[in-house]
C-alpha cells in the first residue's frame, strides 16, 4: 500500500459469496478492505499484517452498514457502495483521484486505464492508473475489478485469486443489472 495508514484501531471478518473478506476502520472511516485468503486464518492474518496492532471486535454501527452492502453487492443485488466513508488521508493525491473516478463506474459497467487517465484529464498516465489500481486498500469499494486493460483485456488483479476473482466479481454483477444492460469496455 502506498503512504503511511492512519491510525487504525479495529478490524472486522465477514462472510460474502466469495469468501470472508475483512474491513479495517478508524475515527475517519474505513482504511482497507480485504478480500477472502483461502482461509478465514489467512483473511484474519492478512488483516493483522496490513494493520500492526490492529484488534478484531464486533464492527460499529455504521461499518456494519458498510458492512452489509458489500455482501449484498457480491450477492448480486444492485448495490451503490459511493457514500461510504472512506479515509484517504494516507494515499497520494493521484491515486485519491484514481479511485474518485473509479467509485464513479456502475456496477456492471467497466472501463480501461486509459479511459481513466482521460477522466482524470492526464490522457497518457494509463500506466500509473495501473498502478494506482494494484496498490487499491479499499476493493469492491473502489472497484478497481471495473477497470480493464486496452481493448476489454481483463488484464492484472493484485488480490487473492488474481484475474478469476476479477472475472467472478464482474460477473456477479452482470447478472445483478437489467438484463437488456451489457458490460462494456
Amino acid at each position: 500500500m502506498a503512504g503511511k495508514f492512519p491510525p487504525v484501531t479495529h478490524f472486522a471478518l465477514f462472510r460474502t459469496a466469495i469468501g470472508h473478506c475483512a474491513v479495517a476502520w478508524g475515527d475517519n472511516g474505513l482504511i482497507g478492505v480485504q478480500l477472502p485468503e483461502a482461509s478465514v486464518r489467512e483473511t484474519r492474518a492478512r488483516m493483522q499484517s496490513r494493520f500492526r496492532g490492529v484488534s478484531e471486535v464486533l464492527p460499529t454501527r455504521d461499518v456494519s452498514l458498510a458492512m452489509d452492502q458489500i455482501v449484498k453487492l457480491l450477492d448480486g443485488q444492485a448495490t451503490d457502495l459511493s457514500s461510504l466513508v472512506l479515509d484517504m488521508t494516507h494515499l497520494p493525491p493521484f491515486h485519491r483521484r484514481v479511485y474518485a473516478v473509479a467509485r464513479k463506474i456502475p456496477a456492471g459497467r467497466t472501463l480501461s486505464y486509459g479511459d481513466v487517465a482521460v477522466q482524470l484529464g492526464s490522457p497518457n498516465a494509463a500506466r500509473a492508473v495501473g498502478q494506482a489500481m494494484g496498490r487499491n486498500p479499499f476493493p469492491i469499494i473502489v472497484p478497481c475489478h471495473r477497470v480493464l486493460a486496452a481493448g476489454g483485456k481483463i488484464g492484472g488483479f493484485t488480490a487473492p485469486g488474481g484475474t478469476r476473482t476479477k472475472q467472478k466479481m464482474l460477473a456477479i454483477e452482470a447478472r445483478a443489472i437489467r438484463p437488456e444492460s451489457r458490460v462494456s469496455a
